[in-house]
């Protein structure tokens, strides 16, 4: 319901732009890692480790990933995500043909962790290298892109973006979504004091940002289709589980790092 929804976000937007600016790097990155491993939590009952000893265990790994990622150079990692979130948007496009591949339940394990795990060490790095300054626009621009998304898809919708997958998106709702990181953008940019050739490029790594996490948004879709689930959890009212408030950010959050990454000297 649409109350709980607001009651929620109300709730929860508050809490976390307090962490993002209340609490060291270290700590924010141990509040994000429980985060995601409760993500881990819901991610394996929904690719079939049903017992509790088996969610426990998925848990488990994931958690043994994180401590491995901290361990690897960031830029590996963001490649590695790269190339992950590559290969799941050829998933997606596919979808349902290789079904029976991807559904299986070792390589929906891997997905999990590779969804999972880089998007945890980039939030991590964008917190203690950029500042909050930065995570709170990136979790703004996704908020806002995802909600363009919803109701210009509302009320211009008619052409299906990926309807095996999410019969509800449309093509109408990611032109709404890029119109939104291009506000979010030119806000930002502005803010910073970025002068015109960095406006350009960070306009342009702001909307590939969106146009990834709404790739991020369609592959947990297309899990939650395999198991015939609506969402991944029930944890907050109205939105779902944790996976349902983080598959675009999932996606996102790796490029984003990688894009401040490579434009180095023209930031601020």
């Amino acid at each position: 319901m649409l109350w709980q929804r607001l009651l929620t976000a109300a709730l929860l937007i508050p809490l976390l732009v307090w962490a993002d600016y209340a609490l060291a790097s270290r700590y924010f990155a141990l509040l994000i890692a429980a985060i995601i491993l409760y993500g881990a939590w819901e991610w394996a009952r929904l690719t079939g480790f049903a017992r509790l000893f088996q969610r426990l265990g998925y848990v488990l790994l994931a958690a043994a990933a994180l401590w491995g990622a901290a361990q690897l150079p960031l830029q590996l990692i963001l490649w590695v995500a790269l190339a992950w979130w590559t290969i799941a948007l050829l998933w997606v496009l596919r979808f349902p043909r290789d079904e029976r591949m991807w559904s299986h339940r070792a390589l929906a394990g891997a997905a999990g962790i590779l969804v999972l795990v880089p998007a945890w060490r980039a939030l991590s790095a964008l917190h203690e290298d950029y500042g909050p300054h930065a995570v709170l626009f990136l979790l703004g621009m996704i908020w806002l892109a995802d909600s363009a998304a919803y109701f210009a898809g509302s009320r211009w919708g008619r052409r299906k973006l990926a309807p095996l997958v999410s019969p509800g998106k449309t093509w109408e709702g990611v032109y709404g979504a890029a119109a939104a990181a291009l506000l979010a953008a030119l806000a930002g940019g502005f803010l910073a004091g970025l002068d015109a050739g960095a406006y350009a490029l960070f306009a342009l790594l702001c909307l590939a940002t969106v146009a990834v996490s709404i790739v991020g948004d369609l592959f947990k879709s297309m899990y939650k289709r395999h198991a015939k689930v609506k969402d991944s959890g029930a944890l907050f009212p109205g939105h779902g589980g944790v996976l349902d408030r983080i598959d675009s950010l999932t996606a996102a959050t790796p490029l984003f790092v990688l894009g401040l990454i490579y434009m180095g000297d023209l930031l601020p």
